[in-house]
């Protein structure tokens, strides 16, 4: 049986091995950003089969809501979101000082890094919407503390965003080229919008700015790096 998630998660990896080999200015944060959000792809069971019901290795999505291709996507775009900027742009990372890291702006540190969870764990508790909605605003919140936190990084934040969208938007014409119809299968698109913008689900493209908003600047906000 073909396993479109699977070949595509494989292709996102692809293209995260090729950067990783020939663009040696940012392998350690390429590295460090996706081992730091592999562990996301523990929250597949929060969208399988709500959000969509994707054919799996040994059918684990179906069964459990876990599936190995899950780990594999969230390793790959968060390396991916977290350097293209500085693929399109001469960067060099700096320090922050300790004086600047104890100023009074950057005492919500910490609820900014956080914020996507805690406001993920209220809309799923507390609302009825669909987790993709859920994580939608809570990658937007995100993006938008990061940039109250580090207005220095603003910039980065929002064109990673746009970067990030439009590598994810030409990954998804090509799964459409690919496996034309997939989408009509695999999205439960009568719970959802049912929107799709050159076949491509209004949700994923969303989903899509949300990570390079949020991921762009995560390896900045973590490590205390300003760009020069």
């Amino acid at each position: 049986m073909v396993n479109p998630w699977l070949i595509s998660s494989l292709m996102l990896f692809l293209a995260w091995l090729i950067i990783f080999i020939y663009f040696k200015k940012v392998r350690k944060e390429m590295f460090f950003v996706s081992l730091f959000t592999t562990p996301l792809g523990l929250t597949e069971p929060f969208f399988v089969p709500e959000y969509w019901n994707p054919p799996s290795l040994f059918n684990l999505a179906s069964t459990t809501g876990f599936d190995i291709e899950s780990f594999i996507f969230a390793f790959s775009i968060g390396g991916i979101a977290a350097i293209l900027y500085e693929l399109f742009f001469k960067t060099k990372h700096k320090k922050i000082s300790k004086c600047e890291m104890h100023s009074k702006r950057h005492r919500f540190h910490l609820l900014a890094l956080f914020s996507p969870i805690i406001v993920f764990s209220i809309l799923y508790l507390f609302t009825s919407f669909n987790s993709i909605y859920s994580a939608i605003i809570s990658l937007f919140i995100g993006g938008i503390a990061a940039i109250l936190c580090r207005p220095d990084l603003k910039n980065k934040v929002l064109v990673g965003g746009l970067l990030f969208l439009g590598l994810y938007f030409i990954f998804f014409l090509l799964f459409n080229f690919l496996f034309p119809g997939w989408v009509e299968q695999i999205w439960n698109l009568s719970v959802i919008s049912g929107i799709l913008f050159f076949g491509i689900p209004i949700e994923e493209i969303l989903f899509a700015f949300g990570v390079g908003l949020m991921w762009s600047s995560i390896y900045e906000h973590i490590k205390w790096y300003t760009l020069k």
